[in-house]
């Protein structure tokens, strides 16, 4: 048996955790530079609140219906998931976390000692919400993409109170036709307009489909859907997430900088970036893909960008750093009022597998980069960091109505007064 646990609108849901005040409001959460809707409370979605919509376009529906608007808290919501994943780990030996509020746990040996699933399920919400106060969202199936269909029935259909479980052929078949083709979990949008043409509207019709014809007529992935829609296992926790090839970090400015330092301290946190995940799941780069840019919409656009490419490939921080500063002058132009950069580790290697360059020695420093991210993981992101990355905070983005962070910043850690 698996089962999927996730959170329910977790980005808003995190919110209400350290601001009881606003538990029974309706709560919405703004993407970067508080361009977007990316996250709706439960409440907040009785007002047909749209999501991904721009805020100023809904800005008037939100205080019309004195909606509490939030920024991005990347920090507080970083830290609640992995409270959150700790917490659901103890139920299960096997976890896989799938995202930031999604787990799949697999109970290999298990059936013979749970004698009652939905119990089971809700002792899972209810030891996070004691422990967290995030609601979460379970759902049990004899295959990693029921158990998603199971979750999405937990949350999204009626008749479910937070769990759902198929375990059989009856309550295979109730949720199944009861869920739109795009909600399957690997099927989406695009996907399910084209299956709607050959008549297939629902995740049972779906599942009542030859999984070789529509491998013929799609592809190997979704052959493996309609097979674990029919209690066939196929997918794996490599197939679920695998490392990924390219690694990217880009943001848009909370206002134009044409200043050199500020753009150049904004390449420098991004490649920072990039080089953590880098590390964290094992991996080198061989070339390093930076770029900047103006507006579209200025009188003269402007775009530059500049591929680096190492002797040796790279994780390390410095190493990288190196190379940004390399290459700046090549991408800075004077007068240019810039709104966005980034920087891409591409062309991936494991480590594992990465050979050695007789002739190139690598300037990697392993065990600096190990300390460093000791110290951030223990004492918190930027605990330690460059110091080229600290020169100007003029390229954060905007978040107009940040909430505090509560466990990562000591001032803002929360204070209970007794009398």
């Amino acid at each position: 048996m698996y089962a999927l646990v996730d959170a329910v609108s977790f980005y808003a849901s995190a919110e209400k955790v350290f601001d009881p005040a606003i538990r029974s409001k309706p709560v919405v959460v703004l993407t970067n530079n508080d361009g977007c809707v990316c996250a709706i409370c439960p409440i907040a979605r009785r007002l047909n609140i749209p999501k991904f919509g721009p805020y100023f376009k809904v800005k008037h529906l939100l205080e019309q219906n004195n909606v509490v608007i939030r920024s991005s808290n990347y920090e507080l919501y970083a830290d609640l998931s992995d409270k959150m994943m700790n917490i659901i780990a103890r139920f299960c030996d096997t976890q896989h976390i799938y995202s930031i509020d999604e787990s799949f746990l697999h109970f290999d040996g298990y059936t013979s000692l749970i004698k009652d699933w939905h119990e089971y399920g809700h002792t899972i919400r209810r030891t996070v919400w004691r422990e967290t106060k995030l609601p979460v969202g379970v759902g049990f199936g004899p295959t990693p993409t029921l158990a998603k269909a199971a979750n999405h029935a937990a949350k999204k259909l009626s008749g479910f109170n937070g769990v759902a479980v198929i375990n059989n052929e009856q309550t295979r078949q109730a949720i199944l036709q009861r869920m739109s083709c795009e909600d399957v979990w690997g099927i989406g949008r695009r996907l399910a307009k084209k299956l709607k043409i050959m008549n297939i509207h629902t995740a049972w019709d779906l599942a009542q489909q030859n999984p070789r014809a529509m491998r013929r007529a799609f592809s190997v992935v979704v052959e493996r859907t309609v097979s674990e829609l029919n209690g066939i296992t196929c997918l794996n926790w490599d197939d679920v997430r695998q490392d990924k090839r390219e690694i990217y970090s880009t943001r848009s400015f909370g206002e134009r900088i044409c200043e050199p330092t500020a753009l150049k301290t904004a390449l420098i946190n991004h490649v920072t970036t990039v080089a953590n995940k880098l590390r964290a799941q094992h991996s080198l780069t061989h070339q390093l893909y930076i770029f900047a840019a103006s507006g579209a919409h200025e009188n003269k656009y402007y775009k530059k960008s500049f591929v680096y490419k190492f002797p040796s490939p790279t994780n390390d921080t410095c190493v990288m750093a190196n190379a940004v500063s390399e290459v700046f002058n090549k991408i800075y132009q004077p007068g240019i009022r810039f709104y966005k950069c980034g920087v891409g580790a591409v062309e991936l290697i494991s480590e594992q597998f990465q050979q050695n360059d007789l002739f190139n020695k690598s300037p990697d420093n392993p065990k600096l980069m190990q300390c460093l991210d000791t110290i951030n993981n223990r004492y918190g992101k930027g605990m330690l960091s460059l110091a080229s990355s600290k020169l100007n905070d003029r390229w954060h983005m905007n978040r107009d109505f940040l909430s505090p962070q509560y466990t990562t910043r000591w001032r803002d850690i929360p204070k209970i007064y007794c009398e």
